[in-house]
């Protein structure tokens, strides 16, 4: 497992330490304000956030930010830079792997002898997954299925874990207790989840 992954969790008394050094000195900035939640957004600003970057999000989600936000949180109206950056994230670190790190599912078939190739290859498997939604630094919640309770992965380059089993299991983990288990049985989503497999 990653250092990326031997994360503290933000609550009470505790450090925070989550992200890479492109989210660095965003969340410098959340944290400043001192709380963990913030006012939720309305239907209106969640309608042209979703359109803005191609989205659904699942229902659980859609209740949640209407009801409040996490401070920590990309801000859907305004961080479009931070936002962008960790929608390519997943992608740009499956190929750094498969460059660096000899990556390559024998699934994918034989493997190409130029970057590019390998790298039209790659993209394809991700395009053809569900799409990540990102939530706090490297958390992501899959866009598919469209309804309650996907889990969400922590995700740096191929090493992808579960880091909670649905959203509430998430944020209890992520901000209340680091230690609390996941659930035993956690949906399968394609790819994803065969990346967590595969971790194991």
């Amino acid at each position: 497992m990653s250092q990326s992954h031997k994360e503290a969790a933000a609550g009470a008394g505790v450090t925070v330490t989550l992200g890479e050094p492109i989210t660095s000195e965003f969340e410098r900035k959340r944290l400043s304000e001192g709380r963990l939640w913030a006012q939720g957004y309305t239907q209106s600003e969640l309608d042209v956030a979703q359109a803005r970057y191609g989205l659904v999000f699942p229902p659980d989600l859609i209740a949640l930010l209407r009801d409040r936000r996490p401070v920590l949180a990309y801000d859907w109206r305004s961080d479009d830079e931070e936002i962008r950056a960790m929608l390519k994230r997943p992608l740009e670190g499956l190929l750094f792997d498969v460059e660096n790190n000899a990556l390559w599912w024998s699934e994918w078939g034989e493997r190409p002898g130029t970057p590019e190739a390998r790298a039209e290859v790659v993209a394809k498997v991700v395009n053809e997954a569900p799409k990540l939604i990102p939530l706090v630094s490297h958390r992501y919640l899959p866009m598919e299925p469209s309804e309650a309770g996907n889990p969400v992965f922590s995700v740096h380059q191929s090493d992808v874990i579960y880091y909670g089993g649905d959203l509430t299991n998430y944020f209890e983990r992520e901000f209340v207790n680091p230690r609390r288990p996941l659930p035993q049985h956690i949906k399968h989503i394609r790819f994803w989840s065969d990346l967590v497999e595969r971790n194991r």
